[in-house]
């Protein structure tokens, strides 16, 4: 009989429960793999709407839970987050033994998951490696878990090749696509009615999906950045506005003061909520007349449903993205430009037929597949695979 193998997921936010919910149904469904999990992060604290309750909702055993107190968003704090995620991944990680750790991206609570699994010589999978977000410290995280595993999911060719050369083997680096387009296709999202209940606010107008987070490497004042993003907002009345939450990043505070602010100033036109959820989320972008920010979705899943990004700043910076996005610098006057672009009938014209760099829906069904079939022998001992060339 060929024993079970077992795949731990590790999950600290909601974005990134988002994008493994599928991969972890697969896992759950597949009779020659069992599924674990360890939540972390945000998911459990009350500041960020306790989204682990999503979760437990969801049906999905969790086997761990990771608590940070992640009681500000002071560098300090965030620091001593991370060694508590070492040492607390580590012990779950003894207790469940896994035979492959998977993780998703580039936060500190999953570098340190990717640094317990290290130092326990556990095989760790890593997904969406090989991406370039020039404006934050995730950039260096993400590399430095590619280095820490040994099988990779980069999510389009470019990022496949920027993995092997960093001295991975070609042949344990597999280009997938994103596994954020699986929801758009295998989840039913909510008709503009069904939406508008949901969030409270009325949509039988144009709207826009507002998500803004801090640019971590930036040395600007994170207040004015917020601040020129709600002047721009207000010279376009006649669009309602729907603000996602702030991730847990330093700066987060004051962003997420300014959004409340404006939500109270405008009330019947704006609404914010700490937490959308995947359903929700892709809903409200499927539905709205922009996606504005400097979220990774609006690069990654918007092109996919057709709909306009407006890319704020120096965050996404290096990352693939599709003709659909309108770039822009922090600013005022720069963000209204850029939203009157996303909105023109040129633009909307060629957003309909827009394709996506980051391929089509099917990533989460791929990663299982291979999940279950890696050979795992020797795994651990990793060569450095130089590239040809001139010295």
């Amino acid at each position: 009989m060929t024993a079970i193998r077992t795949i731990c997921v590790v999950t600290g936010t909601r974005a990134d429960y988002g994008l493994l919910y599928w991969l972890m149904k697969d896992v759950d469904a597949d009779p020659s793999l069992e599924l674990q999990l360890i939540v972390t992060g945000t998911h459990l604290e009350p500041r960020f709407a306790n989204t682990v309750e999503v979760i437990e909702r969801s049906g999905i055993r969790i086997d761990a839970r990771v608590p940070l107190d992640i009681a500000d968003d002071n560098p300090v704090t965030v620091a001593r987050a991370t060694g508590a995620a070492v040492a607390g991944v580590a012990a779950a990680l003894d207790t469940l033994k896994p035979d492959i750790m998977v993780v998703l991206g580039d936060r500190y609570e999953i570098l340190a998951a990717a640094t317990a699994a290290m130092l326990s010589r556990i095989p760790i999978a890593h997904i969406h490696g090989g991406e370039a977000t020039e404006g934050l410290i995730d950039e260096a995280i993400r590399h430095a878990i590619t280095k820490m595993a040994h099988l990779h999911f980069p999510s389009a060719e470019l990022y496949r090749r920027r993995i092997i050369q960093m001295g991975e083997d070609p042949a344990r680096v597999c280009t997938v696509g994103a596994p954020g387009l699986d929801s758009i296709e295998r989840e039913t999202l909510l008709d503009r009615a069904a939406l508008a209940d949901a969030v409270g606010l009325d949509l039988a107008g144009d709207f826009f999906l507002v998500t803004y987070h801090p640019v971590t490497l930036s040395e600007d004042d994170p207040t004015a950045a917020i601040d020129a993003l709600l002047a721009a907002l207000d010279a376009y009345p006649g669009h309602k506005v729907i603000f996602t939450g702030v991730n847990a990043d330093p700066g987060n505070a004051a962003i997420a003061e300014a959004i409340h602010a404006y939500v109270a100033r405008h009330p019947g036109r704006a609404v914010a909520t700490t937490s959308l959820g995947q359903t929700r989320y892709l809903s409200a972008m499927k539905h709205c007349a922009a996606v504005i920010g400097n979220s990774s979705s609006g690069l990654i899943e918007a092109p996919s449903l057709h709909v306009p990004t407006v890319n704020i700043g120096e965050r996404q910076r290096g990352r693939l993205r599709a003709a659909s996005v309108v770039d822009c610098k922090d600013g005022t006057d720069g963000i209204m430009a850029a939203i009157a672009k996303a909105l023109s009938a040129d633009h909307t014209a060629l957003t309909r037929d827009v394709e996506n760099p980051y391929g089509p829906p099917g990533a989460s069904s791929k990663i299982k597949d291979h999940l279950a079939a890696a050979n795992l022998d020797g795994i651990l001992m990793k060569r450095f695979h130089d590239l040809q060339g001139p010295a």
